[in-house]
């Protein structure tokens, strides 16, 4: 299954892309790739959400089972994470994409067109570092369904 990190905003160089990097490089059970959309044109603040939304959604392959990043969706231990991912590629499933949205939220139609909504708590976290605890948790993934001791109970 290959697995795309589609994302608002350009990673710079610190310590957020450089997390980013150390677990992305780890990762050798699944081909992941990380697509970064920006906003190039000044638009009122009021729409942000939606064209930015508009970005992410262009730019999901065909047929991914789409997972969007919310603060209000499901909260998944790692384990239930793994099994989720593992569950996917035994359907069939050759696409997960995983949307992480800027500072302005996501427009209703992103939240609608999910398969599934994931929450990484209640707490609000820059958009960079998300991807940071996103790639964290998609290599832990990886471990706990090899049974690697990575993942402790």
């Amino acid at each position: 299954m290959r697995v795309s990190i589609i994302a608002i905003g350009k990673a710079r160089v610190g310590p957020e892309s450089m997390l980013f990097k150390n677990y992305f490089e780890r990762i050798n059970a699944w081909p992941v790739t990380l697509v970064e959309k920006e906003l190039r044109k000044k638009i009122d603040v009021n729409k942000v959400a939606t064209v930015e939304s508009e970005l992410l959604m262009k730019a999901i392959p065909k047929g991914a089972f789409i997972v969007v990043l919310d603060e209000h969706g499901k909260e998944l231990p790692s384990k239930g994470f793994a099994q989720l991912i593992n569950e996917l590629s035994t359907l069939g499933h050759r696409e997960m994409a995983f949307i992480i949205g800027g500072a302005n939220g996501l427009s209703p139609l992103m939240l609608q067109s999910a398969d599934y909504v994931l929450s990484l708590g209640k707490m609000t976290w820059p958009h960079m570092l998300v991807r940071g605890l996103l790639i964290e948790q998609i290599y832990r993934a990886q471990q706990i369904n090899m049974g690697h001791p990575y993942h402790r109970d």
